[in-house]
């Protein structure tokens, strides 16, 4: 069963599964977002979104995290039907930064969007509840962190009409994810909820910096998501 649980020190979400579970969200996403030249103007959010497909891959591959779960099996089942059979299942995880994970999860809504007015209309789409699934248990991973006014707020904000990605400065994601990782666990607690706020606002650090890319990209002539800033990642993250 797909699952996500905070970090210990709230650095991230840890979403977890078997192989099929992560394999089906995999897939689903594939789906949904499709070729880079589908929706040209979501180019940004797109490959955000499909780097952590990236992450979840190396999981299922055994490059992440391996845990053993129980799986249901006792000896009683085993007696009543003559047989031996593992009592743990293996499931496979990997941890994203809460402000990556936040933003993937949102920009979905996005490409559910597009999926449906061009593809398929359909309430009964297996892909999108799938990814339906994940964004709703990313939402009840945040809501145990978060203050009751803010998880309202997020959630007010969430169901909003789309889009919320088009042409989206996605390096913003990436100031949003060194900063909270400058944060101390007990900072995150107080201010994780205004992290995914303003993953969903255009406030004016993001404004600002999304002008002066523009500014760039109309001399260099590349796409706004093509230009990467200057900023490091730590080596380790404390998770």
């Amino acid at each position: 069963m797909l699952a996500i649980q905070s970090t210990e020190r709230l650095t991230g979400g840890r979403i977890s599964g078997d192989y099929w579970d992560l394999d089906e969200l995999i897939n689903a996403i594939y789906e949904v977002i499709g070729d880079e030249n589908r929706y040209y103007d979501y180019q940004g959010a797109s490959h955000r979104i499909l780097k952590v497909c990236l992450d979840l891959r190396k999981a299922t591959q055994g490059e992440c995290n391996i845990e053993f779960v129980a799986n249901g099996i006792h000896k009683g089942i085993i007696k009543k039907k003559d047989t031996i059979a593992p009592d743990k299942n293996v499931n496979f995880s990997v941890e994203i930064l809460w402000p990556e994970l936040i933003f993937t999860a949102l920009a979905l809504n996005d490409f559910i969007d597009l999926y449906n007015e061009f593809i398929d209309m359909s309430p009964w789409n297996p892909h999108i509840a799938t990814i339906r699934k994940f964004q709703s248990i990313v939402t009840e991973c945040l809501k145990e962190h978060l203050p009751d006014e803010h998880f309202r707020v997020f959630m007010q904000l969430m169901v909003t009409k789309s889009p919320k990605y088009f042409r989206y400065a996605t390096q913003y994601v990436d100031i949003l994810n060194l900063e909270y990782l400058n944060l101390s666990i007990e900072e995150r607690k107080a201010n994780l909820g205004a992290f995914a706020i303003r993953l969903m606002v255009e406030d004016d650090e993001y404004i600002a910096l999304k002008n002066e890319i523009l500014a760039t990209a109309s001399v260099t002539k590349n796409e706004i998501h093509e230009l990467p800033l200057q900023m490091k990642y730590p080596d380790r993250i404390d998770w």
